[in-house]
């Protein structure tokens, strides 16, 4: 099997486990913010300021979660664009 399938292959393997894997820590992180939310509606005596740093943190953490998956998917692009240009490399010195 030639070298550079085997590559893309296993890479596309990669970024399918990666996207996988992510969704269903996405899906866990939503839980856990209705959950926090339910609990925020549901405690007055936790004050404003309280609710609000919360709101923030989750915020945060969504943010930092979505530049993280950006990251791994530029990361993804730029390695199968460096196959596919050296792919095209060795075609044309054939």
């Amino acid at each position: 099997m030639d070298q550079k399938k085997l590559f893309k292959q296993m890479i596309d393997f990669q970024k399918a486990t990666f996207d996988n894997s992510f969704k269903a820590m996405a899906t866990l992180q939503e839980q856990g913010e209705k959950m926090v939310s339910m609990f925020l509606d549901q405690s007055p005596w936790l004050p404003a300021d309280g609710k609000k740093a919360v709101t923030e943190w989750i915020e945060a953490y969504k943010k930092g979660r979505d530049d993280f998956k950006n990251t791994v998917e530029d990361n993804f692009s730029k390695v199968e664009d460096y196959f596919a240009s050296s792919e095209s490399k060795v075609s044309e010195a054939e």
